[in-house]
């Protein structure tokens, strides 16, 4: 599948939320560069949301009874095992049901060479296995790949159980998962947009897992900011939650605002958070409901942030030490790769005071061990080559 054999087709299979359609959109847009014809299919009205206004989106899921945003109500408090079920009863294995028909419909009508599945839209492997289509993975965070459930080998299982269940329903598909058959990992190409040096360089994996490092493509436009309100003579910190954890942040985000007022005038917190729930701020902190993260990052001297793999991965990007408050799902797997890279330190979401917060901020800020690991990440994310070493991987496959 190179530019020189002529164009070809490749088909992402995304679900419906930003940060694993974020890596597609410039791998994607790389591909296209080189001549090939590209597609992505997913519920289409999310997708719209989280693509370039020129992407083709092929319907696939309907976004029904108040869609993920209810879910994600439901799902917000949630902590631990509880979580973890939710994730895959309600979401996940729903999702790949909903999804199989209008992936059946896109591959037959777009005839890709290649399908790129994301690891959480099972329907991709489904489809592609029951069509003929070879497929690759997307891996957009690395936590699964770690083999986060070996000392809980039950909720392992209880996993596999679930997948092997929702491939028992589809013809063609084996009814149970297993090394030769996980719709997860493709046995072809797993692209994982991280580093050996934050996944783990201790950890074994096999040829066809390539470290591309992060891949940033473009995003919507965000609101305006306010670029002049940030200060030069201060240290620059950003703080999210992500847009998904928010509504949850009520107390963290007042811990952020002791700290800020324990911190004083030597440090600016760029806060994101919907203003209502944060109330008044200090001086010393500029509240923003949104920001364009990527731009702003190069004007800053750390992040706060819930270990979500795409921030982590911008921060350290470029070169910023990390202060980690994982919540769920695969955040506590992500902070503990900050901290073992010692490119920051990790606090406790639902019970760090103002005091404890400051003390570790400015650890982050004072402590050069912490930028020099960030920085480290940030040589192995380069080296790792992007988007364009994804773009390589996917060409050899077809």
């Amino acid at each position: 599948m190179d530019g020189s054999a002529g164009a070809v087709k490749v088909l992402f299979t995304v679900p419906p939320l930003a940060g694993h359609v974020n890596p597609t959109v410039a791998v994607g847009a790389e591909l296209a560069a080189r001549g090939h014809e590209i597609a992505w299919t997913g519920p289409a009205g999310a997708l719209s949301r989280l693509l370039p206004g020129h992407a083709r989106i092929l319907p696939a899921g309907a976004e029904e009874g108040g869609g993920y945003a209810s879910l994600h109500a439901r799902w917000r408090d949630l902590r631990g095992v509880g979580a973890l079920r939710f994730l895959w009863e309600e979401a996940l294995v729903p999702l790949a049901r909903a999804m199989v028909p209008g992936v059946t419909d896109a591959v037959r009508a777009f005839g890709p060479d290649l399908l790129v599945a994301d690891q959480q839209a099972l329907a991709g492997p489904v489809v592609a296995r029951r069509l003929g289509v070879p497929w690759a993975t997307s891996a957009s965070t690395s936590a699964e790949l770690t083999r986060p459930f070996a000392g809980f080998p039950k909720v392992g299982e209880w996993v596999t159980g679930r997948i092997g269940a929702l491939l028992a329903e589809f013809d063609g598909a084996p009814g149970a998962a297993g090394p030769d058959w996980d719709p997860r990992f493709s046995d072809r190409l797993v692209l994982v947009f991280s580093s050996r040096e934050l996944v783990g360089e201790c950890l074994d994996f096999p040829p066809h897992y390539a470290f591309v490092g992060p891949a940033f493509g473009a995003r919507p436009p965000a609101p305006g900011f306010p670029w002049a309100r940030l200060d030069p003579e201060r240290r620059r910190v950003l703080v999210s939650l992500g847009t998904l954890n928010q509504e949850a942040g009520g107390r963290f985000y007042a811990a952020v605002l002791g700290a800020a007022e324990r911190l004083g005038a030597e440090v600016q917190l760029i806060l994101v958070a919907p203003a209502g729930l944060v109330g008044g701020v200090p001086g010393n902190v500029l509240l923003r409901e949104s920001v364009p993260q990527l731009e702003l990052l190069p004007h800053l001297d750390a992040v706060v942030c819930h270990g979500g793999h795409n921030t982590v991965c911008e921060a350290l990007a470029h070169g910023l030490p990390l202060v980690v408050a994982p919540i769920r799902d695969d955040q506590p797997i992500v902070a503990r790769q900050v901290v073992d890279a010692g490119a920051g330190l990790r606090v406790r979401f639902g019970r760090t005071r103002a005091e404890e917060l400051r003390d570790v901020l400015t650890a982050v800020l004072d402590d050069p061990a912490h930028r020099a690991g960030a920085r480290r990440i940030q040589a192995s994310f380069a080296a790792a080559g992007g988007a364009a070493a994804a773009a390589d991987r996917l060409e050899e496959l077809v």
